[in-house]
């Protein structure tokens, strides 16, 4: 059985907005994608301390909660994430494994106390989902500053990116999706 890419959105962003997402994400990664609104509790993730929301803690909610088996499962968010060792992160992802998990927190112009404007933070946030989703199929970071691969910690780099991944990144990336296709 082939892999599909499941979006779970537990956001305010409107489900039509990741069907836009979802023509990218079958050029990109050549693989169906189903779309589904879900209410997650996600009180266990949360650090008081710091105010926000462990995203590994996330992942393993994602992991725990929906079947990833055969699949890649991406949770989208409203929350302020993070992992230990960095002040925010975007998002994070299983290195070659099924599940990732996106804000869109950081991703909003408001944040940075910037006028509202949705199309940027759907933009930056499609990028963030290729990108996440990209690190389950065994993709690395990239240098290529227009890659969708490169690393981001600001969101101005994110904005410099493109959609899809440079032509060497989308070669290794087609090479992972035919390994794993032989192999199951």
């Amino acid at each position: 059985m082939s892999s599909i890419i499941r979006i779970y959105n537990s956001s305010e962003i409107n489900s039509r907005t990741f069907d836009g997402f979802s023509t990218t994400l079958r050029k990109v990664f050549s693989v169906p994608v189903s779309i589904a609104n879900v209410s997650l509790n996600l009180e266990d993730a949360y650090d008081n301390g710091r105010e926000q929301y462990n995203s590994t803690a996330l992942l393993a909610k994602l992991l725990n909660t929906f079947d990833t088996s055969n699949n890649k499962s991406i949770i989208v968010v409203d929350v302020d994430l993070y992992i230990p060792v960095l002040t925010f992160v975007f998002g994070e992802a299983q290195l070659d494994g099924s599940a990732a998990v996106v804000s869109t927190h950081r991703l909003k112009n408001q944040y940075y106390g910037l006028p509202k404007d949705d199309t940027l933070m759907e933009v930056r946030l499609e990028k963030e989902i290729v990108h996440e989703l990209g690190h389950t199929f065994g993709m690395y970071h990239c240098q290529d500053y227009e890659c969708v691969m490169k690393s981001s910690t600001y969101v101005e780099e994110i904005d410099l990116k493109k959609t899809v991944p440079c032509r060497a990144c989308q070669q290794i990336l087609d090479e992972n999706i035919g390994k794993k296709s032989r192999i199951e």
